[in-house]
């Protein structure tokens, strides 16, 4: 008997499912050990490589992030002296082969490079100056932290704080001058033999160098004394204080003044310090810091001693009356403003 064949094609018998892309035990399948891939951790994350400090530190804890090591600081202060005396030494080159091709001799008196009172006094500035992009490099490089928290808690400068800070420096600068006249004059001194003036034709050159490298050479010092070495001792002590007398010293060793010059110029480094921390940031340093190197600079062109400008020494006693009036105005009132206007003291 014939039987019809089913014209549709057999069902395939059903197979049972394939075996996973990987098979266990196969290298560098996710079930090699045989744990489904679900149950595996997820792959680490790596840090970025700029780490800030936790919420609610102060300026000179910043510092202190979670990549903090004790041999940070110590390596980066090793290698921002290399490069300050390499960038001081490539701009003073860099001067005496600007002054060949304009004219101007080196070994002026007074301590000077070059025989110019005015560009001897644009590259010195500018030597300091060449420090910024140093210390700032140190703290990303080697303390892998945000550079802008070397000038405040939020991360950066602030701007409209420091335009304040320094209205309150000029006027501060203004009556400390004062201060130091009344002192002289109470001791009997002539204040026509203390100041000369020199012409605008010899002065405005002076106040043009001053005006547009004063501001780098100060905010430069404020950035080493008040910014790094504050917090690098803040990174290893809680209490502020041993830092900032300690940058006070340092501030006051770099200069070559005596006697009353060292009290005058201590004074300065620590109160700028207090600020630093008080206020969260050294808007507020370089604020004063400017004010007075301009107005400093800004006389000895005016009165044709230029040459002696960056020449430093023996201070008169009668110096610290401007002293006390300028630091203890400015102080107490950049802490009422800051107060006031609720600057940041802490990182968020």
């Amino acid at each position: 008997m014939h039987v019809p064949q089913d014209p549709r094609p057999a069902a395939e018998p059903s197979q049972p499912p394939g075996p996973p892309p990987h098979r266990f035990g196969d290298p560098g399948s996710p079930y090699a050990s045989g744990v489904p891939m679900e149950h595996f951790p997820p792959p680490p994350r790596h840090d970025p490589w700029l780490v800030p400090a936790p919420p609610g530190s102060r300026y000179d804890r910043l510092a202190r992030t979670r990549l903090h090591a004790w041999w940070r600081p110590l390596l980066g202060t090793v290698v921002g002296l290399a490069g300050l005396m390499l960038a001081g030494l490539a701009v003073i080159l860099g001067g005496a082969t600007l002054g060949l091709l304009v004219g101007v001799e080196i070994g002026g008196t007074n301590g000077q490079i070059f025989t110019d009172p005015v560009f001897d006094l644009g590259i010195n500035l500018l030597a300091i100056a060449a420090v910024l992009p140093i210390v700032y490099g140190v703290v990303a490089w080697i303390q892998r932290r945000p550079p802008g928290t070397l000038s405040s808690v939020t991360g950066r400068l602030r701007w409209g704080w420091m335009a304040r800070c320094a209205a309150v420096a000029i006027g501060a600068v203004v009556l400390g001058q004062g201060a130091v006249a009344v002192a002289y004059v109470a001791t009997g001194e002539d204040l026509g033999d203390l100041f000369g003036w020199v012409g605008w034709e010899r002065f405005l050159p002076a106040l043009a160098v001053t005006l547009l490298l004063v501001p780098f050479q100060a905010a430069a010092e404020e950035y080493v004394f008040r910014g790094w070495l504050i917090q690098a001792f803040g990174g290893f002590l809680s209490n502020p204080w041993p830092g900032i007398l300690l940058s006070a010293a340092g501030f006051t060793a770099v200069h070559a003044y005596i006697d009353w010059g060292i009290v005058d110029v201590f004074a300065f480094g620590a109160l700028m310090g207090w600020l630093a921390v008080r206020t969260g940031g050294l808007e507020a340093a370089i604020a004063l810091h400017v004010a007075n190197n301009v107005l400093a600079f800004g006389v000895s062109g005016a009165d044709g001693s230029l040459s002696e400008a960056l020449k430093q020494g023996s201070v008169p006693w009668q110096s610290l009356a401007g002293t006390v009036v300028q630091l203890g105005l400015y102080a107490i009132v950049v802490v009422v403003m800051a107060r006031r206007r609720r600057i940041e003291t802490v990182s968020r």
